[in-house]
């Protein structure tokens, strides 16, 4: 029998865990000619998900469980997650229910068919979203799609069911600063995507806010593109032919005309675009330094603190 190791990264979920169990353990009798385990990492929660965790597995030896020694963010958790699975067979969910437990028989039986490598979720709407957090991720997706070799969908999400070759494929990546919808474009493999409309989380809040979701992006972009350095040098580029025909026009004004220049307020104006110019070019260049840095430095994604066999 194939076994399907189902990865849920937690972080503060006690609100969503018991929904997310009751659904996950129908799906489990539906889907008899399939074993499962249930690899669900704790982000360093600081409500009761962890006691949660702890209380299903002695339920149910199928539940396994890491804890993180604090909060490494989803990414780690999705790391942690695929390093421990052991299936052929792995999935990727999230544990608000927003990734449907229903669309996983079919995901597997495409997979299992062999003409598939991989099946993955995308949400055609995006309602109870906010409207200004909405606009900024269709043009992120634009963004990225167009600076990068990732294909990334629109809309895409991380839930998704992999075969164990493109598993694999992805913990061979060994970057510290880890973008997963990029990563999974990148290694390539054969991907079918199920759409679905948008759904609400069962229980709790997001603990993504706009901020983080824009940081985000920007590790993103910067993972898989370096456009934003060529973006720079042409800015300068513009910015010294831009300045070279404003100092022709007004040596003509001052020449044939006899217009006097305005020096004060040309000067700064001047000065000012050409202070944020460099502004923009440094900040880029520090960001990319920034992740060189930390890859550098070789520290673990994640510590573990604890995990159901300790």
């Amino acid at each position: 029998m194939d076994l399907i190791s189902v990865v849920v990264p937690c972080y503060n979920e006690e609100e969503s865990l018991p929904a997310f169990y009751k659904e996950i353990h129908k799906l489990t009798k539906k889907m008899e000619s399939v074993n499962f385990e249930f690899i669900f990492i704790d982000d360093g929660s600081k409500d009761k998900t962890l006691p949660m965790l702890k209380y299903l597995h002695r339920k149910d030896k199928r539940v396994r469980f890491i804890s993180f020694s604090r909060n490494f963010g989803k990414e780690a958790g999705m790391l942690a997650g695929l390093k421990a699975a052991k299936g052929d067979y792995v999935a990727i969910m999230d544990v608000d229910l927003q990734d449907p437990p229903s669309l996983l028989p079919e995901m597997y039986q495409t997979v299992k068919s062999g003409e598939y490598d991989c099946v993955a979720t995308r949400r055609t709407t995006r309602k109870g979203e906010p409207p200004i957090r909405s606009f900024f991720a269709r043009m992120f997706y634009k963004i990225i799609n167009k600076m990068s070799d990732a294909d990334i969908v629109d809309g895409a999400r991380d839930f998704r069911l992999m075969r164990r070759k493109m598993v694999d494929a992805i913990l061979s990546m060994q970057e510290y600063n880890r973008f997963s919808k990029g990563i999974f474009g990148w290694v390539g493999f054969k991907t079918k995507w199920l759409e679905y409309v948008n759904v609400e989380r069962v229980a709790g809040e997001t603990k993504w806010s706009f901020w983080k979701l824009f940081k985000y992006s920007m590790e993103g972009i910067m993972a898989f593109s370096t456009t934003p350095l060529y973006l720079s040098s042409i800015m300068g580029f513009a910015v010294c032919f831009i300045t070279f025909v404003l100092a022709c026009f007004y040596a003509i004004k001052k020449i044939f005309f006899g217009d006097p220049t305005a020096g004060f307020p040309t000067l700064i104006c001047v000065i000012a675009f050409l202070g944020g110019i460099q502004l923009i070019g440094i900040g880029v260049v520090g960001m990319y330094l920034s992740k060189t840095y930390l890859e550098t430095k070789r520290r673990p994604v994640y510590i573990i603190r604890e995990t159901e066999e300790d």
